[in-house]
This record gives C-alpha cells, structure tokens and sequence, in this order.
C-alpha cells in the first residue's frame, strides 16, 4: 500500500484498530478490507479476526497467546501492532479482493416503501422520480454492522439522500432498505432503526445456520432492482 499514513490505537486490551482516515472513500476502503483479508488468509498465533469498516480494521486476538508467542515484546498490542506496520509496508492495494456484483429486487409498494414519499417530498421530486434515481445506482458495500449482516452501503444519489428520522420507529421490518444521509442499507432482522424506509427485499441478508451467514460481504457492489 503506497503512501498510507495510518493511525494503529488499542480498543481495550485484545484489539487494535487501523485507521486509515475518516472520510467514506472506496480507496481507503478496500485497503481496510486488504488488510482484513491478509490477517484471515496469514493469522498469527493467538488471532481471532479481523473487522474491517468504511476506512478502517479493527483486530481481535486471544491476549494470552499473543504473549507466549511474542514475547519479546513488551505487551501484545505491540506485537501486534508490529505485525500490522509489517504486512502495510507489503501489501499492495491491486491485491484486494474483488468483491461480488449482486441484483437484488426491491418492492416499492406502499407496504413497503414507508418513507419514500417522504424521500420524494424532502428533495422536490415525485415517488416515480427517486425510484428512478435510486435504482440506477451501484453501491458499494462499506461494511457490516449494527445488526448481524446488516449491510452499509453508499453512496445515494445528492437529490435522494435524506436525514435519519428525528424519532426512530419501535420496528423495521426484516428486509426494508432504508437511507440515511448518503448511506444506504438492508435491515437484516427486524429491529428498532431511523433510517427512512424507500422500500423492501425478500432476500434473507442473515442466515444463521448457513456456512456463510451474512448474504452480504464488504467489497461487494449492489444493484437495486425494482421487484413490482
């Protein structure tokens, strides 16, 4: 990875986190997401995983392990931190994985769409015009969070991009596609959320007994499709 300057801080004393800045950019991203896939690929003794976000990867690993293995350092966030100063100054972001293209068909019906006609009266548009400009979009997928394959996503188009609710709803259905700012995500389970809801999917984002559970992974790019 050329010219990154990163910022390497402990969560706590069994993680560290790579930041490699705090903006949303598809550059930083992936080298979040390069880095993540070194470490699962290369572990190290007394790793767990890797997490990464928009621009950064946060690492989680056994504290106990890491210092019978390192012992030569004087705590296991330096080891570690070590580890990761080593495999940076290696890597090269052309390595990052390539993530997938998925189609995924979203109902717009009234159902399912409960905010979209706030969506369309917030930027002047009719319901018809941000459908259009929603699904002509490819998303890229930022990162996982929030809830278990709950997928992060951006970024929305200016003209639809909408606040979060001022009083978030008790409930979201399992599946509403919701935008908050300029991010765009699928409610993966039904939960409490304030982003505004611009319509709804069948697909199952969680499955918690498949070998992957989350339908989602960060890297991939998304294609709304209108299902009605």
């Amino acid at each position: 990875m050329d010219d990154i300057k990163v910022r390497i801080f402990s969560l706590g004393d069994s993680a560290l986190t790579v930041e490699f800045g705090n903006t949303i950019s598809t550059g930083l991203n992936k080298k979040a997401i390069n880095l993540a896939g070194h470490f699962e690929n290369n572990p190290f003794p007394g790793f767990i995983e890797c997490v990464p976000a928009y621009c950064s990867t946060t690492i989680f690993y056994d504290l106990a392990a890491v210092r019978r293995s390192f012992a030569e350092f004087p705590t296991a966030f330096e080891a570690v931190k070590t580890l990761v100063n080593r495999s940076i100054n290696e890597l090269h972001i052309s390595r990052a994985e390539t993530g997938r293209t998925v189609e995924i068909p979203i109902h717009f019906d009234p159902e399912s769409a409960l905010d979209l006609d706030y969506i369309a009266r917030n930027g002047g548009l009719s319901p018809e015009k941000v459908i259009e400009i929603f699904t002509a979009s490819i998303y890229r997928v930022f990162m996982l969070g929030f809830l278990p394959g709950f997928s992060y996503m951006g970024e929305v188009d200016d003209r639809i991009a909408t606040p979060r609710k001022e009083t978030p709803r008790t409930s979201v259905p399992k599946g509403s596609v919701g935008i908050a700012g300029k991010q765009t995500g699928i409610y993966s389970l039904t939960s409490p959320g304030g982003w505004q809801i611009v319509g709804r999917t069948d697909i199952e984002m969680f499955t918690p007994e498949a070998e992957t559970p989350s339908f989602l992974r960060a890297g991939d790019l998304v294609i709304f499709v209108d299902a009605n």
